[in-house]
């Protein structure tokens, strides 16, 4: 008798919590593939600290429609087959909501296909068109194309009279995606490329390359494509050779005050298309972005004594995208949460303002871009 009401009381107990709230919900599964080690850190690294910071103060908060965030994190070490891999067990055996991540193009691409078949809704930190374009139902993405780089930098150098441009490429999945881009819109623009080199992602000497664009005939200035610690050492070498009388270029792979101190004075004069997030503090006031830039910038110094990056940025805009499509489907069915995401509109982040449809699973134009100079070891808006 006495065990019966013992079971009794504790079985209205348990009904009382659960009336009153007190027993959580199951969590919103956040699912992350990104490149924390290996040669692609330099973007890996702040992305995971950023999604690490921001979960944590949303579940602060009180989370998402009454559900705490759970970040479930795999490093793929920069390795494409090893993020083709961890998507599997998230999808799988993890069973998450959302997935972000693919740091790069490579690991993205091999992701991509596994989410498509799961019917998974995914945004992708990498930078090239390929992520997007052709569309793919479930892959969105943050950052700006690879394509987008290369006109926003073509609009800079017609501006100022330059036509002649030696291309330099890394032969990553970013770095071939954005020659392959800058030869396809350069005319677009009046410019011809009249050296076109490539250097592989763990090259620690770029000069014979630099050498051969140097001595071609009436060239005006290099693009550089690629991003991690390769663009830092063309940089450097840029220096050695005594290049600096020739305008540098780099796309926004290298948009960070990591690139900065990687390459040292070598950087200074370098031009580049950029989120507003490099240039945080040095926004107007009544810039849309200010607000959130400037308070993203102010979280991250504060709890990691560093600056942040653009690309902790790509990963802030994907969560907030992820919550806000939630919020907006009111759970987490994936369909209705794919659906939320295509129809975002007039979104602020800290990469620009989201506007996707269902032919764009990006929705940022060129005025995402800000052109930046280094001049005296800082970041300098251009006019």
């Amino acid at each position: 008798m006495i065990k019966t009401t013992l079971k009794k009381s504790l079985l209205f107990a348990a009904m009382a919590l659960a009336a009153s709230g007190a027993i959580a919900a199951e969590p919103i599964k956040i699912g992350s593939v990104l490149s924390v080690s290996g040669p692609a850190a330099f973007l890996g690294d702040p992305e995971l600290k950023t999604l690490q910071m921001y979960i944590e103060k949303i579940n602060a908060e009180g989370g998402v429609l009454g559900r705490k965030l759970e970040l479930v994190h795999y490093d793929d070490g920069s390795d494409a087959a090893k993020a083709n891999s961890f998507t599997k067990r998230l999808i799988e055996s993890d069973k998450v909501d959302v997935l972000i991540g693919g740091t790069t193009t490579g690991a993205t691409m091999a992701m991509a296909p596994l989410v498509e078949k799961a019917s998974l809704p995914f945004i992708s930190l990498a930078g090239a068109v390929v992520v997007i374009d052709p569309v793919k139902k479930w892959v969105f993405k943050t950052p700006h194309t690879d394509r987008m780089a290369a006109e926003k930098v073509f609009e800079d150098m017609k501006k100022r009279g330059i036509s002649k441009v030696g291309l330099l490429s890394e032969t990553s999945g970013f770095g071939a995606s954005g020659r392959k881009e800058t030869q396809a819109v350069a005319a677009k623009y009046g410019i011809t490329l009249v050296a076109d080199e490539t250097y592989g992602p763990k090259d620690t000497d770029i000069t014979a390359q630099l050498t051969r664009i140097k001595s071609v005939p009436g060239v005006q200035a290099v693009f550089v494509f690629g991003l991690g610690q390769g663009p830092a050492v063309v940089t450097k070498n840029y220096g050695q050779l005594g290049m600096s009388a020739l305008p540098m270029y780099q796309s926004h792979g290298v948009a960070s005050d990591e690139y900065l101190k990687l390459s040292g004075k070598a950087a200074e004069g370098v031009r580049l298309p950029t989120p507003a997030l490099l240039i945080a503090n040095a926004l107007p006031a009544a810039d849309v972005q200010k607000a959130i830039v400037t308070s993203y910038d102010k979280l991250y110094k504060d709890k990691y004594k560093m600056d942040p990056s653009t690309f902790g940025g790509y990963a802030l805009d994907a969560l907030n995208l992820s919550v806000d499509a939630i919020k907006r489907a009111g759970g987490t069915d994936r369909e209705k949460v794919r659906a939320a995401l295509e129809t975002t509109k007039g979104f602020v982040g800290t990469t620009g303002i989201f506007n996707m449809t269902p032919a764009n699973h990006m929705g940022l134009d060129l005025s995402a871009f800000r052109m930046v100079e280094v001049k005296n070891g800082d970041w300098v808006q251009l006019k």
